[in-house]
């Protein structure tokens, strides 16, 4: 089985690079196929790389606490594209002020992400996480 693909890149407006280069580096190290879209990305961006790419996961960070207002609708447009088994992960400073993370996880999981991550999470965590999902997706 060919390694996994996964799409990496910082969402929106965001221009906060180093944990997506870090995230992508570890995930090239851990023998995954890694397409680096880089900072200040559209949504459609990531959408149309995953399509082109055959991707088995998108992984976008975010740190300016706009995240949300920047993946409204991203899942149903991930379907739209024909994307319906990929893994959507997201992680980093996911609102403005002073909140709880637990609050971020609720509200991007409703809006269809597989895994939220607060800021500084262990790359090795998302890493196993990824993993364990696409075993169970059959992926892996």
């Amino acid at each position: 089985m060919a390694n996994p693909t996964v799409i990496t890149g910082t969402v929106g407006k965001d221009a906060h690079v180093i944990g997506t280069k870090i995230l992508s580096r570890a995930l090239r190290e851990a023998g995954f196929n890694v397409i680096e879209l880089g900072i200040l990305t559209p949504p459609e961006e990531f959408i149309k790389a995953a399509v082109e790419n055959n991707a088995d996961a998108i992984l976008m960070s975010s740190l300016y606490g706009m995240a949300e207002n920047d993946v409204q609708g991203f899942k149903e447009n991930c379907i739209k594209a024909g994307l319906n088994d990929v893994l959507l992960y997201i992680g980093g400073n996911l609102g403005v002020g002073k909140h709880d993370f637990r609050d971020d996880e609720i509200k991007f999981k409703k809006l269809g992400f597989d895994r939220v991550y607060p800021p500084a999470s262990d790359v090795k965590t998302a890493i196993a996480d990824l993993r364990a999902d696409l075993k169970a997706k059959g992926k892996a």
